[in-house]
């Protein structure tokens, strides 16, 4: 089964419907690929995605996981606007080598690579995406980004996933008052990893929780961490964790 579906949206109102429900400015899309994402009224995360301009319409990559739900929830705040949602017939493909005609940068991160969107089966160049990930703490769809997750808590920001003067969207007043009105108190971090333990498992410090551990790759790995919390040396499991510099 492939890893993402492919989405195209059309219709007269595709650009302002997207607009109004996203996390970041679709204008972006004039330049290259946008990473957004859509959240609940509450500021939770419940899916993210490229979004790709495409003639009149705008192509959606999202991971399968997520695409029906994802699908489902869009025809709700569809209502009549003339919006349509499809299957494109397309298939991704990605890499960190030299781009094939077409391609465009992934916008989360340059050593991302790039991706395109064709009729050919749904490929990769063979890359160590883990590895990529964790140097620069960029988290996966339904692993370090799940239903309790906050997009700024997870990095959005350095991500180019979100954009603080396009204007209301679904979720934006609980994220915006935590970039304006609050200091983080957790979040996803890099950390150092001696040993090896199951993607989810809890880290503890003196005793006491201080987060997760998450995806894990030569030494080091991502955990969403309670910042007060986590000083000094921490288990996870058979693991020490410490915070990278």
């Amino acid at each position: 089964m492939p890893n993402r579906r492919i989405l195209r949206l059309s219709g007269a109102d595709t650009d302002s419907f997207l607009q109004g429900l996203v996390t970041n400015d679709i204008g972006g899309l004039e330049d290259g690929l946008v990473y957004a994402a859509l959240l609940t009224p509450q500021g939770k995360y419940l899916a993210d995605f490229f979004l790709k301009r495409e003639d009149d319409a705008v192509l959606l990559d999202v991971a399968e996981i997520l695409a029906e739900g994802l699908v489902k929830r869009l025809g709700m705040y569809k209502l009549r606007a003339d919006v349509t949602i499809e299957e494109s017939g397309l298939n991704l493909q990605r890499g960190t080598g030299p781009a094939p005609q077409g391609a465009l940068p992934d916008p989360r991160h340059v050593d991302m690579g790039w991706r395109a969107y064709t009729a050919a089966p749904e490929s990769d160049d063979g890359s160590d995406w883990d590895d990529i990930r964790v140097r620069h703490c960029i988290p996966e769809t339904g692993i370090e980004l799940t239903s309790d997750s906050y997009i700024l808590e997870s990095g959005f920001e350095l991500l180019n996933g979100v954009d603080f003067k396009k204007g209301c969207y679904v979720g934006q007043e609980v994220t915006a008052r935590m970039k304006h009105k609050t200091e983080l108190r957790k979040g996803l971090r890099r950390v150092t990893v001696d040993g090896s333990a199951p993607v989810g498992t809890e880290i503890f410090a003196n005793g006491k929780p201080v987060g997760t551990l998450f995806t894990q790759s030569g030494g080091a790995g991502i955990a969403y961490l309670r910042l007060d919390r986590a000083t000094g040396d921490m288990q996870a499991d058979l693991a020490n964790v410490g915070l990278s510099d």
